[in-house]
């Protein structure tokens, strides 16, 4: 062997290694990686771990994470990156809607909707023409009903259903989930008729002779609900994908979903461990599902891709406003001998309290009135004193009536307010006759929680509402409907600005699910989970703000919806 050669080869032998090991760790910020990709030419928005809003005009991903973000100039730091011009556009964090009903929005869509309509005529008519159309159908379902819009108010009968719909069961839950509209048919096929009592928890309306009506409240609902045939796998299937094509439509990569069942858990489980799920689901397993303990013993359900996580249960104190089910400390302004529904005894609270707590799980509990909100907090706060479970970050689901002496303690007991902006423009029609002024001061108060250092999380509530989340940014920023009504705002001393709103719907709501270091923000190893959109929302009036549109939806750093 030459000198030359024997020179190279002790190079090679004693100093290789040393390259290698060189090459290997600057690999890992190396920049000429044909797998990234690089979004440029954009205004983009995001809030950093700090809940900081910051600013950036290119961001880099790779298998599915941000890398960085920053200006320009971070073109030249992957020069061999597939390159996306964003055109100049806006782009912000995915929205995660922090309080959904995934599969019950799914089938609303798949079936009629009254919602908006003028009369309980009209919806009837509109039911029996949907009825006609589908010939198939043992039962006949739909939602969004609401007597608040009609002429009368009154709630409606199965009279009235029966006069276009006899021949089959109809059964349409009122828009906001807390009652149910059936016809004859439906009552009977439940067994339903003078001598049926209502269940604690619930109401069947009934006539001056105590005929029900055909309108059943909360936990009355049950009765019927029995009766309808439960809904396959392959229906719930059908459902999800569905709604999460609606969704990704609309912005949403990341929802709540508030009630979730043992079947949906273990569908929802399997369709994101084979990659077919397509949009993110937390799951809050509903607390009257009879497998709920064995979930519970079963521990999280936390895939690797974060497409469906459960770590949460859904409780529910009371029942809705719109239908006077809210538990009240005193009885409705509009109806002086009722004070709403409790739905779940003091004596369940506390053991599904005891039971989430061992198990690790947050609870999320549906409170709308005064008296369902501080039996919430009073439950937790034991709950603090005889098992523990403060670092779990429990919410309470609306937060929506709230006594003025029980709003401080959302923050002294780290109590989450999980909060729905389109239910204080939807509701500004009726709240003040159902609670009266004195009581509205501490509804809807998101500028109170805030102030006092709570975080607020936002949602939608659908299908209770609507899945569009710029109608919620713009009820939040505003207090105004879309008719940009009333005027100056409805309470407007509690509207929150743009940035505490766009914060409550990305990573206020990651961090309200355990999420904060994946989720909810486009900052280097969190998911590239992202929208663009035609107008800068931090830079345009407020009251167009319910006019944005989503161009395109990014979930992992792929394209899954464009607007045609």
């Amino acid at each position: 062997m030459s000198t030359h050669s024997q020179f190279l080869s002790r190079f090679a032998s004693r100093f290789l290694p040393y390259a290698l090991l060189i090459g290997l760790l600057t690999g890992c910020s190396e920049p000429e990686q044909p797998d990234t990709l690089l979004i440029d030419n954009i205004h983009g928005y995001s809030f950093n771990n700090q809940r900081e809003l910051f600013n950036f005009s290119a961001m880099a991903i790779r298998d599915g994470k941000v890398l960085a973000t920053g200006d320009s100039e971070i073109a030249a730091n992957y020069p061999k990156a597939e390159k996306f011009d964003g055109q100049g556009k806006t782009l912000i964090p995915g929205i995660i809607d922090a309080h959904g009903h995934v599969s019950s929005l799914g089938f609303t869509l798949l079936s009629i909707d009254v919602r908006g309509l003028a009369s309980a005529r009209q919806a009837a008519e509109k039911v029996a023409n949907y009825a006609a159309e589908q010939p198939q159908l043992q039962w006949i379902k739909g939602r969004g009903w609401n007597q608040v819009l009609w002429p009368d108010q009154q709630f409606p009968t199965a009279a009235l259903l029966d006069q276009f719909i006899d021949d089959r069961p109809v059964w349409l839950n009122r828009v906001d989930g807390h009652a149910g509209w059936a016809n004859s048919a439906a009552m009977k096929a439940a067994g339903i008729d003078k001598n049926t009592l209502s269940p604690a928890g619930g109401e069947i309306l009934r006539d001056a002779d105590g005929i029900p009506t055909g309108v059943f409240i909360d936990n009355a609902m049950d009765l019927i609900a029995q009766a309808v045939p439960k809904p396959t796998a392959d229906e719930i299937t059908v459902a999800l994908d569905t709604v999460s094509k609606h969704l990704l439509k609309l912005g949403i990569t990341s929802t709540h979903d508030a009630g979730v069942s043992a079947t949906e858990h273990a569908l929802y489980r399997e369709l994101a461990d084979s990659g077919a799920m397509q949009v993110r689901l937390y799951g809050m397993i509903s607390s009257t599902d009879p497998e709920l303990e064995q979930i519970l013993a079963a521990g999280h359900s936390l895939g690797s891709n974060d497409m469906y996580s459960a770590r949460s249960i859904k409780i529910y104190t009371d029942g809705a406003l719109g239908s006077r089910g809210a538990a009240l400390i005193e009885p409705y302004q509009d109806r002086p001998d009722h004070s709403g529904l409790l739905l779940t005894s003091a004596e369940q609270l506390r053991q599904l309290f005891s039971l989430a707590t061992k198990a690790e799980f947050q609870v999320a509990i549906h409170a709308i009135g005064d008296k369902g909100n501080r039996i919430a907090l009073d439950e937790i706060e034991h709950a603090y004193n005889t098992v523990g479970g403060r670092h779990l970050r429990h919410r309470i689901e609306h937060s929506q009536v709230v006594a003025l002496s029980d709003l401080p303690r959302f923050k002294s007991l780290d109590v989450i307010p999980s909060m729905q902006p389109t239910h204080a423009t939807s509701d500004m029609n009726m709240a003040e006759d159902r609670i009266g002024a004195e009581r509205l001061k501490g509804a809807y108060a998101w500028r109170s929680f805030l102030n006092q250092g709570s975080r607020v999380v936002s949602g939608s509530d659908f299908p209770v509402e609507l899945a569009a989340p710029f109608d919620g940014i713009h009820a939040a920023v505003t207090r105004q409907n879309k008719a940009n009504q009333p005027e100056g705002g409805w309470i407007a001393e509690e509207a929150m600005t743009i940035k505490e709103t766009m914060r409550s719907f990305s990573i206020d709501a990651a961090w309200a699910a355990h999420q904060e270091d994946r989720l909810g923000g486009l900052t280097p190893g969190k998911w590239a989970d992202f929208i663009l959109l035609d107008q800068d929302i931090y830079h345009i009036a407020p009251k167009d703000l319910w006019k944005t549109q989503v161009l395109e939806t990014w979930l992992a750093g792929e394209r899954v919806f464009k607007a045609k």
